[in-house]
Order: structure tokens, then C-alpha cells, then sequence
């Protein structure tokens, strides 16, 4: 399964960690898209993704143009509160690119408008602005991951002291 996360200029170095850390865990791979707010080597980021660093599959760019250049044939979904469809309305392909856009402002409108089809949000109350981006991401990568039937994921925990019954 290739689930990808891609975050278009991203300014917060702890939502960043945050979803290195979410990618860690579920396989997904992580697209970071310059300019950054920070620099990766921030303690904040490495600090909110733990100890994870050494099971993600990060992959940077410059700018969004090298980004879309590099990935031509590949299946986006944008990520944006403007969205007439929501998140769970489609059906996710398993290779899929989940695009969010800075924290700030969200994915430029200019690509918005040509990907409509492609543009889905996460339901919130009226007077509420956004999700954290962070929460976002996770929200997204696990509805395809369930879609799929997480399929290559460990399905159950055990307990240390005790034992299921």
C-alpha cells in the first residue's frame, strides 16, 4: 500500500514531528514541500516524533513545482475546509497522495480550483476555523487505511502483566 502524506510548505515544526511520527507508525510516506518554516533540524520536530526517524521514508522538495513535476501520474486528494465533498465521501486508491497545505493558510486556491473533484474536507461546526494539521493527516491516512482493511497493519496488542481472556 502507498499512502503518501505531502505537506506544502509547512510552518510548524511539531505538526511536522507529529506526522513523522503518524507515517512512522502506519507506513505512509512523507513528502515535505520547501519553503519550510523551519529548519529540519529543529529540536521541536525531532522531539515530537520521537524516536520514529529511523522507520520513516521522508522524501524533500524545493517548491510545490518540483513536487507536481516529480509525481506526474500520480493520484492526489487536497485537503482543504473549502471542500464541497468531505474525506469520507471517496474511495481512496491504495497508492494515493494526501496533500495539506500551510498552517496558515491552507493549499493555494489556484490549485484548489483545478483539482475540485479532488478537494475533500473534514466536517467541523460552523465557527470553527480548522483541525490541527497534525489531526488532520491522521484522520485521512486512517480512513484509507480502513477502506483497505488495514492490510499491513498489526491487527491487535497485547497486555505486559496480563492476558486477554
Amino acid at each position: 500500500m502507498g499512502i503518501h502524506i505531502v505537506l506544502l510548505e509547512p510552518e510548524i515544526p511539531q505538526n511536522t514531528g507529529n506526522i513523522a511520527r503518524t507515517c512512522a507508525a502506519t507506513g505512509a510516506s512523507l513528502h515535505l514541500v520547501g519553503p519550510m518554516g523551519f529548519q529540519i533540524d529543529d529540536k521541536k520536530l525531532k522531539r515530537a516524533g520521537l524516536d520514529y526517524w529511523n522507520l520513516l521514508d521522508v522524501t524533500y522538495y524545493e517548491s510545490t513545482e518540483e513536487f507536481f513535476q516529480k509525481h506526474p501520474d500520480d493520484v492526489f486528494y487536497y485537503a482543504t475546509t473549502k471542500a464541497p465533498q468531505t474525506y469520507c465521501d471517496v474511495a481512496y486508491p491504495e497508492d494515493v497522495f494526501l496533500v495539506f497545505g500551510k498552517e496558515t493558510a491552507g493549499i493555494d486556491e489556484a490549485i484548489l480550483v483545478k483539482n475540485q473533484p479532488w478537494c475533500v474536507r473534514i466536517p467541523m461546526v460552523d465557527d470553527a476555523r480548522s483541525l490541527n494539521l497534525s489531526n488532520s493527516a491522521a484522520i485521512m491516512v486512517y480512513e484509507v487505511m480502513r477502506q483497505h482493511g488495514f492490510s499491513h497493519l498489526k491487527q491487535q496488542g497485547s497486555l505486559t502483566k496480563y492476558e486477554w481472556s
